[in-house]
């Protein structure tokens, strides 16, 4: 039996700028961090009592007799491009938040599952192998609208710069002082929306219009650059500088489509400036999932929490694992 843990992730600035079709020809740079909200699987051999050789448990249940009748394209095409074994297989998905919210949380089942079939395997893999193998099988095999900062910050783990140059990505850990950043961090709040969205149809929107919208992502990106300086400045004043990059970021993101934004979001927004944040910006592709607050002291941050009564609030901390293995065990029926 493996068991397999992944982190989600909440993105700060440069988001669209880790997209293939950008980076390749201009660059991109990301700034995030994973979190201490896992996706967890579980991949064990099947005993060999059953008319069916794959059971699967996500927010469905799939009793399969063969890998092409398996309807999940995650694990279809991990299984069909990374398993070597002949055995039976059990996999189960667990995690700490709901998919669709903007933390990642689609690449992190990805990594997970990467991760637990090459060690059910016997298979060495780093997390910059697990991290390009995500990427490829997301943007090329199954061809979805997605960028490539995902899988790196859930691959890796911890509080990083993720630049793109070309058809290479390069992770720096954000040296900065603990305390500064344990500061920062415990000023920010995440608040859920109250609904959920398909990010692969909102980012297809967005890479449509590219063209048009060059000047809105040469802007996340500058934006990106004058955070990366005020992050490796160390200085007590980072939490209100990044205060105002990341309010231009959320008015910048806006006007890359329509689908970014609605009314709900929109108030949302409103309401929480109204109420102990001094900046925000919604996470992942847009139109729900959560909000990232940031307060301006830790008073304020309890006002804040205290004030979205109909709204969901996750506690979290920044985290540096990453992906890793938890638990590694043969079973009686692994050959």
């Amino acid at each position: 039996m493996i068991i397999s843990k992944t982190p989600f992730r909440v993105s700060f600035f440069g988001g669209g700028t880790d997209f293939p079709v950008w980076y390749k020809k201009k660059e991109g740079l990301i700034i995030s961090s994973s979190i201490d909200k896992y996706c967890y699987i579980l991949l064990r051999t099947l005993p060999p009592f059953f008319s069916f050789k794959y059971r699967l448990r996500y927010f469905q249940t799939e009793l399969q007799k063969n890998i092409i009748q398996i309807k999940h394209p995650v694990i279809k095409e991990v299984l069909k491009n990374f398993n070597k074994k002949k055995n039976g297989l059990e996999i189960c998905h667990f995690a700490d938040v709901p998919a669709l919210s903007g933390l990642g949380a689609s690449s992190a089942f990805t990594i997970s599952i990467i991760n637990a079939i090459y060690s059910y395997n016997n298979k060495k893999i780093t997390k910059n192998e697990i991290a390009k193998k995500a990427i490829y099988l997301e943007q090329k095999i199954l061809k979805e609208y997605v960028g490539s900062q995902d899988q790196i910050a859930t691959a890796f783990g911890g509080f990083n710069f993720i630049s793109f140059k070309k058809k290479k990505f390069f992770v720096n850990k954000v040296k900065i002082d603990t305390n500064i950043l344990n500061e920062f961090q415990n000023k920010l709040v995440l608040i859920h929306t109250n609904s959920s969205r398909k990010a692969d149809n909102i980012e297809k929107k967005k890479m449509q219009s590219l063209e048009k919208n060059t000047n809105y992502y040469y802007k996340l990106l500058e934006i990106a650059h004058e955070a990366k300086n005020v992050f490796l400045s160390n200085s007590s004043k980072i939490p209100f500088e990044i205060a105002r990059l990341l309010n231009e970021t959320w008015v910048v993101k806006k006007k890359l489509d329509k689908s970014v934004s609605n009314s709900t979001v929109d108030n949302l927004y409103e309401f929480g400036m109204r109420n102990g944040a001094i900046a925000g910006k919604l996470l992942g592709a847009g139109s729900g999932g959560f909000f990232l607050f940031l307060s301006k002291s830790l008073q304020e941050k309890k006002r804040l929490i205290n004030s979205f009564k109909r709204n969901m609030h996750v506690n979290f901390k920044f985290e540096n694992s990453g992906t890793r293995i938890i638990y590694n065990k043969k079973d009686y029926y692994d050959f």
